[in-house]
């Protein structure tokens, strides 16, 4: 390293100093933005020709990170919100280094003028309380990947937790006797308590009973006592929805993830009639508006309201604009 590069020094500032000692980032935050690094610097290291070493700061340009971007979100087929996380983690490394270093404040103020791009805002996709119970229904509880599946996946949708959240359980989170309950850490080190019901929580216990764990370590764990991975139980998952698919049809044209269960969980509280705000508090949500958006998205809900207005009556009696002749010939005149 040389006094020619310093990005070598001032890129381990950033996740040692920066996010780890001053920022107290979560471990989440700090692996997406070490992945993040590592794409930019090949993608860059392989457009210049030379290897990851040779990267130099004024290597990385605001037309780089624009074109990273570009690869990112259409040559690696990335959604528009992983393109934004990218650029999260570039831009909070520059504005470390403008901050640190004066010198390269104009670069810096470059990169930082690149923009978030904006993308379309759906409702969100959720699962049917029957396409619920036809998944629930899929692993084969004789064994104890079944039951650890079924337990996982009966815990995702009685808490509306993350999958992140619901794999990093303890059973030292969770109140065994009533009222049961489990204690969550969800983004932002935020911890709230979400009720369980008492069919979840028998659930654990009988995993327990076959797999048993301390009081600090994960409960859910592949056959070797590892903690599962969220790709994993994706991967799970999506072979449980496929078999549950013959049952009900109507999860073919699905795209059922982990975080589905979330969002069934959200509206199917909303439908129930569950007060925004306790929901709010329920899945973590920081802004109000985040669940407001679940209490758009289911239809029966939607259908109930309109019952309860009903339909207009008719009427012959023209409105007033049409019965005022003088207006009626002014508008003509225009």
């Amino acid at each position: 390293m040389t006094r020619s590069n310093p990005f070598p020094s001032l890129l381990r500032a950033f996740f040692q100093e920066w996010l780890v000692e001053q920022r107290s980032a979560s471990v989440h935050t700090i692996r997406s933005y070490r992945d993040t690094w590592r794409l930019l610097l090949r993608f860059i290291a392989e457009r210049k020709g030379g290897g990851v070493a040779r990267v130099a700061l004024a290597d990385i340009s605001a037309d780089e990170v624009r074109a990273f971007l570009h690869h990112t979100e259409h040559g690696r087929g990335s959604t528009i919100g992983t393109r934004n996380c990218r650029l999260a983690a570039i831009r909070s490394f520059f504005s470390f280094v403008a901050d640190r270093n004066p010198e390269y404040v104009a670069q810096c103020a470059e990169v930082l003028t690149v923009p978030l791009k904006r993308e379309p805002t759906s409702a969100p996709c959720y699962l049917e309380p029957a396409e619920v119970e036809a998944i629930l229904a899929q692993p084969d509880r004789s064994t104890v990947a079944g039951m650890r599946d079924h337990a996982l996946l009966s815990f995702l949708y009685n808490s509306g937790a993350r999958i992140q959240e619901a794999l990093d359980l303890c059973p030292d989170a969770i109140r065994f006797d009533a009222p049961h309950c489990a204690r969550l850490n969800g983004k932002g080190r935020k911890e709230r308590i979400c009720p369980l019901w008492p069919e979840t929580v028998t659930l654990i216990e009988k995993l327990l009973e076959r797999q048993p764990r301390a009081p600090d370590e994960r409960i859910f764990v592949n056959r070797y006592g590892k903690p599962l991975g969220a790709s994993g139980v994706r991967f799970k998952l999506a072979a449980y929805v496929d078999e549950a698919a013959k049952a009900v049809p109507s999860l073919r044209s699905k795209h059922v993830t982990p975080h589905s269960f979330r969002h069934a969980t959200a509206v199917h509280l909303v439908a129930a009639g569950v007060d925004i705000t306790v929901i709010r508090s329920w899945l973590g949500h920081v802004s109000l508006d985040t669940t407001n958006h679940y209490a758009q998205a289911n239809l029966e809900t939607k259908r109930k309201a309109l019952e309860q207005v009903g339909a207009p009556a008719a009427s012959n009696v023209p409105p007033s604009w049409k019965r005022d002749a003088s207006l009626m010939e002014w508008l003509d005149t225009l």
